[in-house]
């Protein structure tokens, strides 16, 4: 998966950075409103993306990742350059105890369509929001630009992030003394 923003793409995330000031708070929240649907249909949101938005992504699905990014972005700004959405999930589910919780929602996720995705990021993003968990803003708009890929590369990216093999638990099982008999 493409884990590269073009020039354009990395301009609008430090755009929405700039906006993490006080001064910007009614920005933000015209931006948050628009997780009330679908942030595309959001007509208020457009003087604030729209001139963002190069010709090239105009018109196409990757139109989309822009105001779902931004909307998501003013939920939730805490940032980190680490990781995917897969790997912060799988945190806040460990965090949570409570693992199959987070599954059902992150499989939900993952076999969303672009029009679809913005419920079930809305609810990952609260959900890291209230674990004060940092999102990796680069990672997540690069997936969102690439989600429609047939080949599935963003979601298999993620999901093999949040269900990767972790040894840890197993070398705490093999560092145990054994009792002998």
């Amino acid at each position: 998966m493409p884990d590269y923003l073009t020039k354009e793409q990395s301009a609008f995330l430090m755009y929405l950075t700039s906006l993490n000031t006080d001064a910007n708070r009614g920005t933000l929240a015209v931006l948050r409103r628009g997780l009330a649907g679908n942030p595309i249909e959001d007509l208020n949101l457009y003087r604030f993306v729209a001139w963002h938005i190069p010709d090239s992504d105009r018109g196409t699905v990757r139109e989309s990742a822009y105001y779902l990014v931004a909307a998501l972005y003013a939920l939730h700004p805490l940032s980190t350059d680490a990781e995917n959405l897969g790997g912060h999930m799988k945190l806040a589910a460990q965090r949570r105890n409570d693992v199959e919780a987070a599954e059902r929602r992150f499989t939900v996720l993952l076999n969303a369509s672009m029009t679809d995705l913005a419920m079930p990021l809305r609810q990952a993003m609260t959900m890291l929001k209230q674990l004060v968990l940092p999102v990796n803003w680069t990672a997540l708009f690069a997936g969102l630009l690439h989600w429609d890929n047939p080949d599935k590369v963003v979601q298999r990216a993620w999901a093999n992030s949040f269900w990767a093999y972790d040894n840890r638990a197993e070398n705490e099982t093999t560092n145990q003394p054994v009792e002998n008999k």
